[in-house]
């Protein structure tokens, strides 16, 4: 092993001194909201429908993938929701799928991730975990550097919250490389633009989330950001969901006529609504969030999903007994596009998972609907609420830890 700095202390998040200026945590949805949907739902909602939304959601979050997925999450601005998305995609994922979810903080200077996701104290952060991973070392050992999150996910903080810290560009592609292999979706809540390292984290993921905010200044602001990462590359927007955060319970936006300004180049538009549990900060607790809400953050998941293994919006949802495109044929298609492989870490196992050969990380799961959202599991638990994997598929933790390199890291083609 490589370590060439002390060892970090664990650090509190919050001083104790300020537990008191915690609030008790309230409902999304205020009574009367809950009750109003109540009545609409027994007089006119239909079951079969919803039942097959759903259904179709979870294929989608829960569809097979044969190497690390890695969807960045970035804003143009502070204040927009976007580690608020990031929590929300990671405990999404964590919830629906059976194998390994890990949440990156590539933000360190002052991020909240840490504290979306319920933690408490943080002592290894991405810089210490740089200068520690080896190609030898098993999942099991990783994680012993990672804080586990609902759900059965990890996460991987930036810093210890010290005012200047920095992530750099050498320091995020070590990071990114090494724990590819082990874990078979990562969100990384990314810098605002225009960063250096959201940059990077723009091309070398297979999908990438960009949140706005919903008024008219944040729907501008982001259409430049779109123009802007369409000169890049116009490969880049098909694999792009915008998330237009409303952060107040009344923003007076048009998001019919904002959806239309930011779709442009086979980018999605997807609205979350304002939740009073979201905008009360602190932990997310999934049993608390407005039903809408839930709704919302799994079709992100979903669709961002979607878009990091198929890189674009013509092939989603590949997985046997999945739903199809209108005009396909039903059977899986190909990935077109191909990069250049990294090199193999030394004896790798023949029968580890590459281009070509079976998922390592298992299946979808609970395909006859997703399990109760916030149902309580126990900490550090590697599965997503006891949802078993596909029959043949190795468990969680039984990955090998020298597997090839994922050959869709580059830019989109």
């Amino acid at each position: 092993m490589r370590r060439s700095s002390p060892t970090p202390v664990s650090v509190p998040l919050m001083p104790p001194e300020l537990d008191t200026l915690r609030s008790r945590p309230r409902h999304g949805e205020s009574v009367a909201q809950r009750a109003g949907r109540a009545v609409r739902r027994a007089i006119a909602s239909s079951p079969a429908a919803e039942t097959a939304a759903v259904t179709e959601t979870a294929y989608a979050i829960q569809q097979p993938v044969t190497t690390g997925r890695q969807i960045s999450v970035t804003s143009i601005r502070g204040g927009a929701g976007k580690s608020t998305v990031a929590a929300l995609l990671a405990l999404t994922y964590a919830h629906y799928r059976a194998d390994p979810v890990l949440a990156i903080e590539a933000d360190p200077a002052l991020g909240t991730l840490p504290h979306r996701l319920g933690a408490r104290e943080v002592r290894w952060s991405g810089t210490d975990l740089a200068q520690i991973v080896d190609p030898s070392m098993l999942i099991t050992d990783l994680t012993g550097y990672l804080i586990p999150f609902p759900g059965g996910g990890w996460l991987l903080p930036g810093s210890q919250g010290a005012i200047g810290t920095r992530l750099d560009i050498d320091t995020y592609r070590v990071v990114m490389t090494s724990l590819r292999r082990y874990f078979a979706t990562t969100v990384v809540d990314c810098e605002t633009l225009p960063a250096e390292v959201a940059r990077t984290a723009l091309v070398t993921t297979q999908a990438r989330v960009l949140v706005s905010p919903a008024t008219p200044e944040g729907v501008a602001a982001t259409r430049s950001v779109l123009d802007w990462v369409g000169g890049l590359h116009p490969g880049m927007l098909p694999t792009t969901v915008v998330v237009l955060s409303h952060v107040s319970p009344d923003s007076g936006l048009d998001v019919r006529k904002a959806t239309e300004h930011l779709g442009i180049g086979g980018a999605t538009v997807l609205p979350l609504p304002y939740d009073r549990h979201l905008a009360a900060g602190g932990a997310i607790r999934t049993e608390l969030l407005g039903e809408r809400t839930l709704q919302a953050a799994a079709r992100i998941a979903a669709e961002a999903m979607n878009r990091a293994v198929s890189r674009g919006p013509g092939r989603q949802r590949t997985g046997s007994g999945a739903p199809t495109a209108p005009g396909s044929t039903g059977r899986p298609a190909p990935d077109t596009h191909p990069s250049a492989a990294a090199p193999a870490a030394p004896h790798t196992d023949p029968s580890a998972p590459g281009p070509g050969r079976p998922t390592s990380y298992g299946g979808p799961s609970g395909y006859g609907g997703p399990p109760a959202y916030g149902a309580p599991v126990a900490p550090g638990r590697p599965t997503s609420y006891g949802a078993p994997a596909a029959p043949g598929s190795p468990t969680p933790y039984g990955g090998h830890p020298t597997a090839p390199a994922d050959p869709h890291g580059g830019p989109p083609r």
